[in-house]
């Protein structure tokens, strides 16, 4: 039987993670609760969620200090959900590392709906899958790359702008499309942080710009992979 994705949902107030967890539930998912900042963090430990849920107000802290070691601990996707609901926090929010936020009060089936785009964006509800192009390969499920059998360290958005570009391979990908899916569409920055991840990732996989194994940019669009033929 195919495991249920677990949310960790960080919530204080029961009036709200009660009916939510419950919507969580019959949605497909697992839901587990944690009140307090604490308890968040050890939970994070020991039940390996799939997403993490996070209030910033909460009795025992910051959940902005919440998600700055989580995401020192891991990649676990992170959505905030706060009563604040200013440019100012939002823009911190998503520079600690989370990839959406949700303000207060929210629609349940609109936060569902963004829990499942997160997850596809970031392939924790995806299952087991491994894309392969030449001699470079990808592991989604363990978020692993190996070029020509040398395991390559990947920051969190490398590995995803790498994924987005390698799930179409042979195909241009938008400049828009990148943001939208990497950086979500809560980003606020230049779309030159774009390019400097390119610059990243093609340095990473020695790919020389001028004339590249991998990765093609289509001026004034976005970005092709090299497809499995080698086209």
């Amino acid at each position: 039987m195919e495991s249920r994705p677990r949310i960790l949902f960080v919530e204080d107030e029961r009036s709200i993670s009660e009916p939510f967890s419950h919507a969580l539930e019959r949605e497909g998912f697992e839901a587990v609760v944690a009140p307090t900042a604490a308890e968040a963090l050890r939970l994070a430990d020991t039940i390996d969620p799939d997403l993490v849920l996070l209030d910033l107000m909460l009795p025992d802290g910051d959940g902005r200090d919440v998600c700055r070691e989580l995401r020192r601990r891991s990649d676990t996707p992170i959505i905030m959900l706060t009563a604040r609901g200013t440019e100012v926090d939002r823009i911190v929010g998503l520079e600690l590392g989370a990839d959406d936020y949700v303000v207060k009060p929210f629609s349940g089936p609109e936060v569902i709906a963004r829990i499942r785009a997160v997850l596809r964006r970031t392939g924790a509800a995806g299952g087991e899958r491994t894309t392969r192009v030449e001699g470079l390969e990808l592991d989604l499920a363990s978020r692993r790359v190996a070029l020509d059998g040398e395991e390559i360290e990947l920051s969190r958005k490398e590995f995803d702008l790498l994924a987005a570009l390698m799930d179409r391979a042979g195909r241009v990908v938008r400049r828009e499309t990148l943001m939208e899916e990497v950086w979500d569409e809560n980003w606020f920055g230049s779309t030159r942080t774009l390019d400097t991840h390119i610059g990243w990732l093609r340095k990473k996989l020695g790919d020389d710009p001028g004339d590249p194994r991998f990765i093609h940019t289509v001026r004034g669009v976005g970005f092709r992979f090299r497809s499995p033929n080698g086209a």
